[in-house]
């Protein structure tokens, strides 16, 4: 995402970004709700390893994300 603000957008760059987000946000949870089971398994049948923290180190994407997400839509919503 462009290091613009969100007050300085257009809506309709605003819903466009919203809903690309959404998308994004919605594959990338589901994505790493898998690593996160696949890891488990693993962790149960090899053991721990180093890679086993990825799913852990990708987390504040998606929280960052849905920040985002939360900041649009009250940009949205203050714009009427």
């Amino acid at each position: 995402m462009k290091n613009t603000k969100f007050s300085d957008m257009s809506t309709e760059e605003l819903i466009k970004n919203q809903k690309t987000l959404k998308t994004v946000n919605t594959i990338f949870a589901v994505v790493l709700f898998m690593l996160f089971a696949l890891n488990l398994f693993i962790v149960f049948m090899k053991g721990f390893s180093a890679m086993n923290v990825i799913p852990i180190a990708l987390l504040p994407i998606l929280f960052l994300n849905i920040k985002n997400l939360k900041e649009i839509k009250r940009e949205l919503e203050s714009r009427g």
